[in-house]
């Protein structure tokens, strides 16, 4: 698991998994946030993590430093990346050891309301400002660019007229809990289908 912030969907993977709605096992969070909420809940859950940002480690070479991150997913043997509101782009070699084993959960209906700083509040507000009827979640692979890999699932809420960025972000909290577990499952089940440039989900 990646993470930066309060770590709510961390939090909802960790339950899946103790309740055994997911298989895999979550043996280390990367975050590049020391004070940050997933990491309050990885140090309770008793989750290896690694704190990996410049400040940390501010004389490495850029090599050096994206070495970092695959140093630690080899050591604790990771074989598939779960992103939860982690605020960097992963590097290009991260990317390219993992293809098509990162995912990604954003809180709107991409390509609508995405790209870089597109997150959290700031989402909702623009749903808001735009007048959209529709929100909702996308679970989608990370690629070099914001909020721009393949899709792999969405589903959609109403955006009601008395809605403010604080109510749309619980309706959408709902679905990430909800589906980011599922979705997780279904790649351990392998029934998530790449198939040229679209991704089908059986």
């Amino acid at each position: 698991m990646f993470a930066s912030g309060t770590g709510t969907n961390f939090k909802a993977i960790l339950l899946s998994r103790k309740r055994n709605k997911i298989k895999s096992d979550i043996n280390l969070l990367i975050s590049n946030n020391s004070d940050c909420g997933a990491v309050k809940i990885a140090k309770e859950s008793g989750i290896d993590f690694k704190i990996i940002n410049r400040n940390f480690y501010p004389g490495l070479s850029d090599k050096n430093f994206d070495d970092l991150f695959l140093k630690e997913l080899r050591k604790s043997k990771i074989d598939f990346i779960v992103l939860a509101g982690y605020m960097k782009l992963l590097n290009k070699e991260v990317l390219r050891k993992y293809k098509n084993r990162i995912i990604n959960i954003h809180p709107a209906l991409l390509p609508s309301f995405g790209g870089k700083g597109m997150y959290g509040a700031n989402v909702h507000r623009a749903v808001i400002a735009s007048g959209a009827k529709v929100s909702g979640i996308t679970i989608h692979f990370a690629d070099e660019k914001y909020d721009e890999g393949k899709i792999i699932f969405q589903k959609c809420c109403d955006v009601d007229f008395e809605d403010d960025e604080n109510s749309l972000s619980q309706k959408i909290r709902k679905l990430e809990h909800k589906f980011y577990p599922e979705i997780i499952r279904k790649f351990e089940e392998k029934k998530v289908l790449i198939l040229k440039n679209k991704v089908k989900v059986i």
